[in-house]
């Protein structure tokens, strides 16, 4: 299933209010470590499958990047990133992850941020990335962590309206969740960590890293994110084609 929920027009305004969609990177708690764990990207071809606004492709360029293509399902989100970059160099093109397409070793470098929790077909997209990178190309992409997946509610349990725990369930039984998200319903697919690592390994890659990141202490008193440390909210994982 290709999900387009960002072309909806209210569940897209309630996005736009996010404070990682005001504000940019430095309101993403998982920002830091994915940057940290990026290779140098000057003067490479860079991929970013689902680009949203576009920071990422503008991060890469303001690298030194030679040339970026973002891709993205929803052409509300593409509109967005067209109207704030200004860099020719940045390419923006309307597909879903698992149909995009281009000559093989054509990147250095892929990276994705949230969006492959969105994809069914994991393994394909893996082995498309593999075709599409160069010797020694690398990997990079960060989705919603396999314990925040799992639980379809996706919300703490609560007793007298106070936190109590992050119940975690059904670990096992990867697939679809339907959840809510920004007030609609959204489909995820739930997957194990180990099934993250066995895929790519599985297309030829080697991992390189496999991060939980948290928010820096900054971010946490600024967002008044305390409960973000209680539980993996994200994954992230890179990898490098041998």
């Amino acid at each position: 299933m290709k999900q387009n929920k960002y072309d909806d027009m209210e569940f897209f305004e309630a996005y736009s209010k996010m404070p990682r969609s005001i504000d940019g990177l430095s309101s993403a708690g998982e920002w830091e470590v994915f940057r940290a764990n990026l290779p140098d990207l000057s003067n490479k071809n860079v991929l970013d499958l689902g680009c949203g606004y576009g920071w990422h492709c503008q991060y890469a360029i303001e690298q030194g990047a030679k040339t970026v293509i973002g891709i993205d399902l929803s052409e509300k989100m593409l509109t967005k990133a067209r109207e704030m970059t200004r860099n020719e160099n940045i390419q923006y093109e309307r597909c879903a992850i698992e149909d995009f397409n281009a000559d093989e070793e054509t990147f250095d470098v892929i990276f994705s941020s949230l969006a492959l929790h969105y994809i069914e077909d994991l393994s394909s997209v893996f082995r498309r990335a593999f075709k599409l990178l160069k010797p020694n190309g690398f990997i990079c992409y960060s989705v919603e962590h396999p314990v925040f997946t799992s639980n379809s509610s996706q919300n703490w349990h609560y007793e007298n309206e106070c936190v109590q725990h992050w119940p975690l369930d059904n670990y096992f039984h990867e697939g679809l969740r339907k959840t809510e998200f920004l007030g609609s319903e959204v489909i995820k697919y739930h997957r194990t960590i180990e099934t993250h690592i066995s895929a790519l390994l599985k297309e030829g890659f080697e991992i390189k890293s496999v991060l939980e990141p948290k928010p820096s202490s900054e971010l946490v008193e600024k967002m008044g994110w305390h409960d973000e440390l209680r539980r993996p909210m994200m994954l992230i994982i890179s990898a490098m084609k041998k």
